[in-house]
């Protein structure tokens, strides 16, 4: 397939890639853009370390052709925390002990904060939802729930206090 320029917003800035447009998404992002913090996984949209959000919704990088990315906007794991503060979630996450290999942890953070973007105050079982599609071999799950919860309650805690 012929080579196009394709042009969408990747963590706020502007962002044109002259590639395939049956190329998947995640793909361009590490190869071509040189973000790795989004992970290659299944290749099936079954594990969830590929997931960035893509105009609010949290989907997997892996399905989608890079051309049906053209116009949106999309964010990246690296594009979520403030400089050097991390994103509520990410704190949270590893205030809970909810990182261990770290290979799932940007599919998580990204669907816990495409989450908590469009419901501030969710249910355990809504959490349990919003990170259905993601795997982790390492937590058993509690603490990245937990985790989730706590950045939605305000309960991260920065250099030691609770917030």
């Amino acid at each position: 397939m012929a080579k196009k320029i394709i042009t969408f917003t990747l963590n706020g800035e502007e962002t044109e890639v002259f590639t395939e447009p049956d190329r998947a998404l995640v793909d361009v992002i590490r190869d071509d853009l040189r973000l790795k913090g989004t992970k290659i996984g299944c290749r099936a949209g079954d594990c969830g370390a590929c997931t960035v959000i893509m105009n609010g919704l949290a989907v997997n990088s892996c399905l989608i052709p890079v051309a049906k990315a053209s116009g949106c906007d999309i964010q990246t794991v690296e594009g979520v925390a403030d400089g050097a503060k991390l994103h509520p979630v990410q704190q949270a996450m590893v205030d809970n002990g909810a990182v261990q290999c770290g290979f799932c942890f940007s599919g998580m953070v990204m669907s816990a904060k495409a989450l908590l973007d469009a419901n501030p105050n969710p249910t355990r079982e809504e959490i349990r939802t919003a990170i259905s599609g993601n795997l982790c071999r390492c937590t058993g799950y509690k603490k990245i729930q937990d985790a989730i919860e706590d950045a939605a309650q305000g309960h991260v805690c920065m250099c030691g206090k609770e917030a």
